[in-house]
């Protein structure tokens, strides 16, 4: 008699080999297998694969949060802005200590700005406008230059205007051509301030002007100066030879650049030899910028400004997209979002009109423009979105290229705190006591994307108190409300780089063990309402000189331990030889980890692997987990 054998159930493969980053906008089940719906401080590695970020420590404290670092780009130190104060902070070099010196106690308790122009740091905080030349801190508004307004004037008025009164300055000069005759002198701006010198100099047979003590008389009400003697006629005829420096003080002229809190340099043809600022809080002045000399941020023209867009939005901070200067507003222009415009010459002097204007959402963090690649990123109140450009029409527009992490960030509270920094062809967003990242290295072309042709992979970097960020070194540092510089390891083979908040002058200081997890997405199989019956789980996982993994499965929305792996994926290496963690191993190659499952009759299931030992790296290269299929799952 023949007996037929039941067919083998078929058995199924769940594998990923590729890791995008995170996806916190979509549910656990329709997230695709390459993203995770839970991955905290895991980062990539390289393009597709994954590990866990390397920590940060910390090397000097000040007083205050840290609201800025400036550097002048010959200087071999830093400026700190620290609380109200400006420090400048020499790191420690060999056995020689760090050097802290106050330079000035009377900055705002808010994030600074600086640009270099004409040889000079300018350092802009909101509330007074300073200049660092490497040696000396000075306020933009105590040695300002002095314009002057007209040339070719005669005793009684008149002449050719020249240049523009200084928003900094009360002080202006006008150049006069004598008759000979006229004793009485006219200036343009009445009434002169009672108090200030009124200067008055002659040109002699020289041509050089020389300054006269006494002679004269002033009526500062009627900007009048009187001569006792009539000056003579010029020594070059149709050359002037009186000269005369009076100040004239108009109120809020100089807080309307010095209370500005966000700047940019741009110029003609997009040559930065100009400082733009805006950002004054006054309500009158939300959609003003004003531009200063052509490198001279001592001179700021009165009529050197512009009004960008509607007077109820406030412009909320710049940046270049080709030669044109990009200005964002905020929400409350959405017709108006982004304004551009170019830089040219009209009649010999500079202009700056308005070349385009863009719809969308209104950029919502002064200091969360920044450049990921050729893509200027910035955050709005539902994602952070770019300006691109279409490559069939050319025309400039708005996308979104955070999809992945914006059903999170939109909730996050403080978002106008947000700061942003680009390093490692990373756009990372601080906020809070946390990072969102955008990884310029993985752009992910999909479709069915709302606003937008394509994304940026994203990952989750959690306890990170950055308030400002810069690069030093090949190292990113930041600064944290609390007063503290910090530095992110740069090693990723050291197991000394896998902590958090160590204090490198402590010798004993240890630094907080960082948690990272892979989550995968909740796995259904072919069909969702049969039983699954998952029988065996691998992962592959980079070697580490410490190393270690825990796997997880979640049933019926528990976890449990699947397996705890301390040892496998270790190998020796005697500079960071620990006898507690020793090893035979010299296999530096990754290593392949798995276990038995047994997990039956389930409609779904989610594992996670997870490393949350102090100084311990963690790489993840790919997982796979079999499966057989059969019956309708009764639950």
């Amino acid at each position: 008699m023949a007996y037929s054998l039941p067919a083998a159930v078929s058995r199924s493969v769940f594998s990923a080999d590729t890791f995008r980053g995170v996806d916190y906008t979509n549910e656990a089940g329709n997230v695709e297998v390459d993203k995770s719906p839970y991955a905290p401080n895991m980062i990539r590695d390289v393009p597709g694969k994954v590990r866990k970020c390397m920590g940060w420590y910390i090397y000097e404290d000040f007083e205050g949060p840290i609201n800025g670092r400036h550097k002048l780009i010959t200087d071999r130190f830093s400026l700190i802005h620290a609380g109200t104060r400006l420090y400048k902070y020499q790191p420690a070099q060999g056995d020689a200590p760090a050097q802290k010196t106050l330079l000035y106690e009377d900055m705002a308790d808010a994030r600074s700005h600086s640009f270099q122009l004409g040889g000079r740091l300018v350092i802009q905080d909101g509330k007074r406008l300073l200049l660092w030349d490497g040696e000396t801190l000075t306020p933009a508004d105590q040695t300002p230059y002095v314009p002057t307004l007209t040339i070719g004037r005669a005793p009684s008025g008149g002449g050719e205007g020249y240049e523009a009164l200084n928003l900094l300055g009360p002080r202006y000069t006008e150049t006069f051509l004598s008759d000979g005759e006229a004793k009485a002198y006219q200036l343009s701006l009445a009434p002169l301030d009672e108090e200030g010198e009124v200067e008055v100099f002659f040109k002699d047979d020289t041509g050089a002007w020389q300054k006269k003590t006494g002679g004269f008389s002033v009526d500062r009400e009627k900007a009048l100066v009187t001569f006792d003697t009539a000056p003579g006629k010029p020594p070059v005829t149709g050359e002037d030879n009186v000269k005369i420096t009076a100040p004239h003080t108009v109120e809020g002229y100089a807080d309307r650049v010095n209370k500005c809190a966000v700047g940019i340099l741009y110029g003609v043809n997009g040559v930065p030899d100009r400082l733009f600022v805006s950002g004054n809080p006054d309500g009158t002045l939300l959609n003003y910028d004003w531009w200063s000399g052509q490198n001279d941020p001592t001179y700021w023209p009165d009529t050197g400004y512009g009004t960008v867009g509607s007077a109820q939005s406030a412009l909320v901070g710049y940046c270049l997209v080709g030669n044109c200067l990009a200005a964002f507003k905020d929400s409350r222009d959405p017709e108006r979002s982004v304004v551009l415009r170019t830089g040219e010459l009209a009649e010999d002097q500079a202009a700056f009109p308005v070349y385009n204007t863009l719809q969308g959402p209104g950029a919502i963090a002064p200091d969360s423009i920044a450049y990921l690649g050729s893509e200027p990123l910035f955050l709005t109140g539902i994602g952070v979105y770019a300006l691109t450009t279409s490559d069939v029409t050319g025309e400039r527009y708005q996308q979104n290229r955070s999809y992945y992490i914006d059903a999170v960030l939109k909730e996050r509270p403080g978002l106008e705190e947000a700061v942003a920094f680009t390093y490692n062809d990373m756009y990372w967003l601080c906020l809070g006591n946390e990072a969102f990242i955008l990884d310029g290295l993985q752009s992910l072309a999909e479709e069915g994307q709302p606003y937008s042709t394509r994304q940026y992979a994203c990952f989750n970097r959690l306890n990170l108190p950055a308030r400002v960020l810069w690069e030093e070194g090949g190292a990113l540092h930041f600064g944290t409300p609390g007063g503290k510089l910090c530095a992110f390891y740069t090693n990723k083979r050291s197991t000394l780089s896998f902590s958090d908040g160590r204090d490198i002058r402590d010798p004993d200081s240890a630094g907080q063990a960082i948690f990272a997890a892979w989550e995968t997405p909740d796995l259904t199989g072919k069909r969702f309402f049969k039983n699954k019956n998952f029988r065996y789980l691998a992962i592959q996982q980079q070697a580490g000189v410490y190393t270690g993994v825990r796997m997880y499965a979640m049933r019926k929305g528990l976890w449990a331990l699947l397996r705890s792996e301390e040892y496998s994926a270790r190998y020796l290496y005697f500079p960071e030889l620990v006898f507690s963690k020793f090893t035979f191993s010299s296999d530096t190659t990754n290593k392949t980890l798995h276990t038995k499952t047994r997990l039956r009759r389930m409609d779904k299931i989610r594992f996670r692997f997870e490393n949350d030992r102090c100084n311990e790296p963690f790489g993840l290269m790919s997982w796979a987990v079999e499966y057989t299929e059969n019956g309708n799952y009764k639950g």
